[in-house]
């Protein structure tokens, strides 16, 4: 691609560097942006800059929070009792969006996967056997997408968890195999919350 400016073919290839934008996309974003009154696109900038200055994970869930601990997990109308062991904060907004769960999270950021060099400690594992230690939890639920990753990591946290006497449970399998949360349908979603099962039933199907 021939560029007319040095400016401009920087722009296009910071822009292209973002996940799924090939470099007619980015072009077009830059010219938008282009386009646009100053104060907007300084505005656009700051806001960028702002986020990954000043963004913080949440001490207890590891959640993406402005605080350093979320709202979900300072909120006193929550269940503490009740944890959903999600991927990463696009799962949280997911099922946040059900409006089907009052309970508390834990985000581990990432999936175990030995083809990408992702292992245990890789993740945020350890403070979740932490947490459970406190005695205040008394359900996990497993809520990582339905891949052989999130199996894998589902089989290991139930591993390191299984000397506990906290109830174990995955959310049922309305969802299709290889399926990630953040595209399924709410609706879907939602149910598959409420009508979780135990996870050593689940190993059964």
């Amino acid at each position: 691609m021939n560029f007319s400016s040095k400016l401009l073919e920087n722009a296009v290839i910071e822009f292209s560097k973002l996940p799924g934008v090939g470099q007619k996309t980015a072009l077009r974003l830059v010219l938008h942006l282009l386009n646009q009154d100053v104060t907007d696109v300084e505005r656009f900038g700051h806001s960028i800059t702002k986020l990954r200055n000043e963004i913080q994970h949440c001490r207890v869930c590891h959640n993406i929070s402005d605080y350093s601990v979320c709202e979900i997990c300072a909120s006193h109308k929550r269940d503490r009792s009740l944890v959903c062991v999600v991927e990463d904060t696009r799962d949280v907004m997911a099922i946040e969006n059900t409006n089907q769960y009052s309970g508390v999270y834990h985000v581990l950021g990432g999936l175990i996967s030995p083809m990408d060099g992702v292992g245990p400690s890789d993740l945020q594992v350890d403070s979740l056997v932490e947490r459970t230690k406190a005695g205040e939890i008394k359900e996990v639920i497993f809520a990582l997408s339905a891949t052989m990753e999130g199996d894998t990591t589902i089989f290991y946290l139930n591993k390191r968890l299984k000397d506990t006497q906290i109830i174990q449970s995955t959310i049922a399998r309305g969802i299709a195999f290889g399926g990630e949360l953040e595209y399924v349908d709410e609706i879907t979603l939602g149910r598959s919350i409420t009508t979780r099962v135990p996870y050593e039933n689940s190993l059964s199907r």
